[in-house]
């Protein structure tokens, strides 16, 4: 979410589930920006009726927006990743504050070193929206290969006018855009029914 003067706002809110309304500050770091609620809210839309019951990583969490909010309409599972000590101690602090630090768990770890460290988990939804100017999303998908599980779902985020190189596995499901932002929804599997 782009604010006037390059600057990312100072709050975002949870849109809907149990924790609807609730605000998540937004530090002033470079590069981050967290996912608009537009936007947020047309993903989850799409992912109707999940993701109650889901497990959920967020990579590159920022704010943890996307990872707060699929815990807050019942994820089983959100697990955050974020290089930015800084930014994970917040996160943590945010996943108390609401009462949900038994389903959200919060690594201060560069993602793509997480990814190649951790002993591989099935996760139903991934969130992999990295920094914009690092250019990692082919790099990314590739880590993620062992993580997914038949039927999964990827949300990635990227400037307009960027296509990121993902692999052939990932069938695209929906497609939106902002005036800053290209966004879409892929499925492992064979990309039918569900």
């Amino acid at each position: 979410m782009k604010a006037t003067a390059g600057r990312p706002p100072g709050q975002v809110r949870i849109i809907a589930g149990r924790l609807r309304g609730s605000k998540l500050p937004v530090a002033d770091r470079p590069g981050l920006r967290p996912t608009a609620d537009r936007v947020r809210e047309t993903l989850f839309n799409w992912l109707q009726p999940a993701p109650r019951g889901l497990r959920v990583l967020d990579l590159f969490a920022g704010t943890g927006a996307l990872g707060f909010e699929a815990a807050s309409r019942g994820a089983a599972e959100v697990v955050l990743v974020e290089a930015d000590a800084g930014l994970a101690a917040d996160l943590r602090t945010q996943a108390q504050r609401l009462r949900i630090d038994d389903v959200v768990t919060v690594h201060a770890a560069d993602a793509l070193a997480w990814l190649r460290t951790q002993p591989p988990r099935s996760f139903d939804l991934v969130f992999l929206d990295p920094p914009f100017a690092a250019g990692l999303w082919a790099e990314a998908a590739a880590a993620l290969a062992p993580w997914l599980p038949p039927r999964a779902w990827i949300y990635v985020e990227a400037p307009v006018g960027v296509e990121p190189v993902l692999p052939v596995a990932w069938h695209d499901h929906r497609r939106g855009a902002t005036r800053d932002v290209a966004y879409a929804l892929f499925r492992t599997g064979d990309g039918t029914a569900g």
